[in-house]
């Protein structure tokens, strides 16, 4: 199956639909352009195949009340395609959080994302919402990491 070759206008496009201002994000419009064989990885995850990142997809949404991205830059060289984003990830028994980071999707001979690189600092992220906690893990982080 040969798609056309997605664009960054294409990605803003498209992600803009997913992560919605209010309610759910809704992933399905975008599934399409995935490979059978993705291989999805972040910094708590790998998971490889598609069927397996929509279950990701999934369980991302129901442990979510709602879920923005904005998507602050965006390059393309050659079959990929970088993005820089801060996400707020909004819970139904937590505050809510921002994460920053960035995503990098390399596109198969046919079009389509056979891999995806989420890179984001997720503790360092969560803790930082956490009054009495984010200093002793900075200063543990600098201290142990540089």
């Amino acid at each position: 199956m040969n798609i056309a070759p997605l664009s960054t206008d294409d990605i803003l496009r498209l992600w803009s639909q997913t992560y919605n201002r209010e309610g759910k994000p809704d992933w399905s419009h975008i599934f399409p352009y995935y490979h059978e064989d993705i291989v999805f990885q972040d910094s708590i995850q790998r998971i490889e195949g598609k069927d397996k990142f929509i279950t990701l997809c999934d369980r991302l949404t129901q442990r979510c009340e709602q879920l923005c991205m904005d998507i602050s830059s965006i390059a393309q060289h050659e079959n990929e395609i970088f993005f820089e984003w801060e996400m707020t990830m909004m819970f139904k028994k937590f505050p809510s959080t921002f994460m920053f980071g960035c995503t990098k999707l390399t596109f198969g001979e046919d079009n389509r994302i056979i891999n995806q690189r989420d890179y984001y600092d997720l503790w360092g992220d969560i803790f930082n919402g956490i009054p009495w906690f984010h200093r002793p893990y900075r200063k543990f982080m600098h201290r142990y990491f540089g």
